[in-house]
């Protein structure tokens, strides 16, 4: 695999996780933290590209991203006749397999496990035995404290905020989002089924419009603090 050619190597975040309708309500709030913490998602669902194959689309973005987080908690079938899913421990593999054989800069890269349960992954990938592996419980608040803690653990964010204050904030935003995009005229459809790339966007938008609300608050409070003379009289 080719050096990486992104600029953005030690901000990416690769995703490796089910697309399935059933996995959108923890997809979502692990969109929401990466891009609250300053990083880049990278995801397969970015973009569709007819003429590019998928696996060559996955090795591009792990190439370009320092970070990757792989979720194993849908590895098990769940109806009967139904095949283990076998693409997110695939590309788990592909990870790797980058730090071990690839161009030197890829021996820094870090990555996250997550589970349902702790230790159900060894019940399929014996060979992840003593890997330290964080779990969710399908949880979508217990995720982001697997990924913030990670973050600050591991990527070594400072000066994030805590697992209840980026909670807080994701039911912000989901409740903003819900009742700007219905005023807009999408329906329940429509948000539920909203494309991955169009969804990060208004995440990047209220994050960009919160940003500014706050530094406006901290201007008018500079503006209104009077100034207090030290100088004896």
């Amino acid at each position: 695999m080719p050096p990486s050619v992104s600029g953005d190597f030690d901000k990416n975040v690769f995703i490796n996780c089910p697309f399935d309708p059933e996995y959108t309500s923890l997809l979502r709030p692990l969109l929401f933290t990466i891009l609250y913490v300053g990083m880049i998602p990278k995801i397969g669902l970015e973009r569709s590209d007819s003429g590019e194959t998928r696996i060559n689309k996955i090795c591009e973005m792990m190439r370009d991203s320092r970070y990757s987080i792989h979720d194993l908690s849908r590895l098990q079938s769940r109806r009967r006749n139904e095949f283990y899913r076998m693409n997110m421990p695939f590309e788990l593999g592909i990870e790797y397999g980058c730090r071990q054989f690839g161009p030197d800069h890829f021996r820094n890269k870090r990555c996250l496990i997550l589970e349902k349960s702790r230790h159900d992954y060894a019940k399929a990938l014996s060979d992840l035995a003593g890997v330290d592996i964080k779990s969710h419980q399908d949880k979508p608040e217990d995720l982001i404290l697997a990924m913030r803690d990670w973050f600050f653990e591991t990527v070594g964010l400072r000066n994030i905020d805590s697992r209840t204050v980026i909670w807080y904030k994701f039911t912000d935003f989901t409740s903003s989002f819900y009742n700007t995009r219905k005023n807009q005229g999408y329906s329940d459809e429509d948000i539920e089924d909203m494309s991955v790339p169009e969804y990060m966007h208004f995440i990047q938008e209220w994050l960009k419009d919160q940003r500014v609300t706050a530094q406006g608050a901290t201007v008018r409070v500079h503006a209104q603090t009077p100034i207090i003379s030290t100088t004896e009289t």
